[in-house]
């Protein structure tokens, strides 16, 4: 008998250290890819889920949901005027309540020609919790909406809160998504197994160089956290000279957008709009990255378990 026996795992690709991958470029030969995550969100008035600016309020807690409502009214404007004037596109994450709440603001993420990226219908709500036939649902009714609003069909998904069952990659495939960004495991794109067979790519998400968990959970200060997207970035852009790499960058409008925020992630982007003006990276959007490791003849992810489905029940 053995009392130790291999641990659980996922079965959607097995263990790969980075020194061991095959060796591309990104085009123009640039080793680091680059991109922006804009995570554009609405939340229900009076209950679900949001990130908090101050101690839980009985419903409704107007503070928070205040704060929040400051990025679709104000912050996610000034974010735009500064990705223009960087000629920076972004990939922005998106609740499909938006269409009801800010229509045009959606609109002029569509008219940037940024990529918008299915983010559920609201971040009030955790994806995990769903039964299987409601989240096929849900990623259906944002890949319908998407289309009928904006005119394309979103290839990439994040959940709300990153909040996963056991079957979502399996249902992201089948619905029609090419990747996902929910998993922070690599620092290049991985081929995921679907119990169907259809592929899904991880593309790199940072929950490091990421807002949320910076500026809320750990209270960072703006300029501290402008200067962790450069070291980040510097450090990378080094480390990429061996392989190629992704970096995204998790920014949310009611935290960046406030002024005195926006100053020190403008400095912080103008650092890697220097390097991307001297042909150092690859500045694009995880569709973009997506696009080009599909069409590298890289190795699949292992073929799934055979107990899979028995796992999953």
């Amino acid at each position: 008998m053995n009392d130790f026996p291999a641990l659980p795992g996922h079965g959607r690709f097995p263990y790969s250290g980075i020194r061991d991958r095959p060796r591309y470029r990104w085009p123009n030969g640039a080793g680091l890819a680059v991109y922006l995550g804009f995570n554009l969100e609405h939340f229900a008035f009076g209950e679900g889920l949001g990130a908090r600016l101050g101690p839980v309020c009985p419903e409704p807690d107007v503070l928070n949901y205040a704060w929040r409502e400051y990025g679709n009214r104000v912050g996610a404007w000034r974010c735009l005027d500064l990705f223009d004037t960087l000629g920076m596109p972004a990939g922005a994450l998106i609740n499909t309540a938006l269409y009801d709440h800010c229509p045009e603001l959606v609109a002029a993420l569509a008219a940037r020609g940024d990529e918008l990226i299915g983010h559920g219908h609201t971040n009030a709500r955790q994806q995990g919790t769903l039964a299987e036939a409601d989240e096929l649902a849900l990623l259906v009714h944002c890949r319908e909406r998407m289309q009928a609003g904006s005119g394309r069909a979103p290839a990439g998904w994040l959940s709300p809160w990153i909040s996963e069952s056991r079957v979502t990659p399996d249902l992201l495939a089948e619905s029609g998504y090419r990747y996902t960004l929910n998993w922070c495991h690599d620092d290049q794109p991985v081929r995921m197994a679907t119990r169907s067979g259809k592929p899904l790519w991880s593309i790199p998400y940072p929950q490091e160089v990421n807002d949320i968990p910076m500026l809320v959970a750990r209270q960072m200060d703006a300029k501290d956290f402008a200067q962790l997207i450069v070291d980040n970035f510097d450090e990378m852009l080094e480390q990429s000279r061996r392989e190629p790499l992704v970096m995204g960058i998790a920014l949310h409008p009611y935290l960046v957008g406030q002024p005195y925020r926006l100053r020190h992630l403008r400095r912080a982007l103008e650092h890697i709009a220097q390097a991307r003006d001297q042909g150092r990276i690859w500045f694009a959007t995880p569709g973009a990255i997506c696009d080009y490791v599909d069409q590298l003849d890289l190795p699949h992810a292992a073929s799934l378990p055979t107990s899979y489905s028995e796992r999953l029940a």
